[in-house]
């Protein structure tokens, strides 16, 4: 095993052997786990994990953009997603030992790793890792693991998404905060995309205890009206997204359009002239059908794709008034373990 170094704070145990890797799998080939830095393999947790049980732990999902031409992966919004990340735990009173440089710099390791030389995907997860019955958090141990891996479209970016506003209404503040990314929050999603898939459907929109649209089942909401941005408040009940402040400043600086935090009747879905949904996983991504209505002339609203146009300029590394955004990891070959260490 290799030993840390002031360069390379988190040691990992791997082989020569073990580097050799297909650069295009969609299986990680390493992760974070019990402090070091793993083949995935060896990443397990018993299946009597208190999180596995109770769903007690705390998520991210990270982008990175690759960029032929720099030779370089771009990681989107990086410090601000582990910011966010160890608000989260804190809520969930799970503790988390590495500060959010030494959390960056681990990921930045595992891509640097991986060499995949495409799109990726970061998930951090913290979670009560005690193998105990009872759902008291109280006196559980806690741990962490990161992995990466190759990640496409999650919905279809190239058209219009076709969507209907869900039965399940998005769990309240005072149940299960939606501003956090708890695992086992993810249940409430899983329930609306389910049912809008095997209905037809590509997403749904979820409303709010209230009554009011708080999000999709895994992304904040956009809708337009005339040349105004509206999207719903974090006393909504959703989460305080990343990729929706993206949307917000480039609408602003590129376009010249402000944007409104206010409720959203579901009435009101039906009279926007463009919808969207803006999220890590979807990007940004245009809905011209809600409940088989269309939405404006059913087709991709004009300030949707230049807001889509923006975003991949940006996340990218194609536009160098938003470089602050991103952490870029240069694409080098691994030929055996000696590479491994982080520059």
């Amino acid at each position: 095993m290799m030993e840390p170094t002031s360069r390379n704070r988190f040691a990992y145990r791997v082989t020569a052997q073990e580097v050799r890797f297909v650069a295009d799998t969609a299986t990680p080939k390493y992760a974070f786990f019990g402090g070091e830095i793993v083949p995935f393999d060896q990443a397990k947790v018993s299946v009597m994990t208190h999180a596995f049980n109770y769903g007690t732990g705390v998520f991210e999902g990270i982008r990175g953009y690759w960029n032929g031409e720099a030779e370089t992966t771009y990681i989107v919004k990086l410090r601000e997603h582990f910011l966010r990340f160890l608000k989260n735990c804190k809520m969930m009173h799970i503790t988390v030992p590495y500060s959010v440089d030494e959390l960056m710099d681990v990921s930045v390791q595992l891509v640097e790793m991986q060499d995949m030389r495409g799109d990726v995907y970061l998930r951090p997860i913290a979670y009560k890792s005690s193998e105990t019955i009872g759902v008291s958090m109280e006196g559980v141990a806690d741990a962490l693991t990161i992995f990466a891996s190759t990640f496409g479209n999650y919905v279809d970016i190239d058209r219009g998404l076709s969507v209907c506003v869900s039965s399940w209404r998005r769990t309240e503040d005072n149940a299960i905060p939606a501003r956090a990314k708890v695992t086992g929050n993810y249940v409430n999603s899983a329930l609306a995309k389910n049912e809008a898939v095997v209905n037809g459907y590509d997403e749904a929109i979820v409303l709010n205890p209230q009554g009011f649209v708080a999000e999709a089942s895994a992304a904040n909401i956009f809708i337009v009206r005339g040349r105004t941005l509206i999207t719903p408040g974090f006393s909504d009940d959703i989460l305080e997204g990343l990729t929706r402040d993206i949307v917000t400043q480039l609408a602003k600086d590129e376009l010249g359009l402000e944007t409104r935090e206010r409720s959203i009747a579901r009435s009101e879905l039906y009279y926007a002239d463009e919808i969207f949904f803006a999220g890590t996983g979807v990007q940004i991504a245009s809905v011209t059908s809600v409940d088989h209505r269309n939405i404006g002339n059913g087709e991709v609203g004009p300030i949707t794709g230049a807001l889509q146009r923006l975003y991949f300029d940006a996340v990218k590394g194609r536009n160098p008034k938003y470089m602050e955004w991103l952490t870029p990891v240069k694409s080098h070959a691994l030929a055996g373990s000696e590479t491994l260490a982080a520059s």
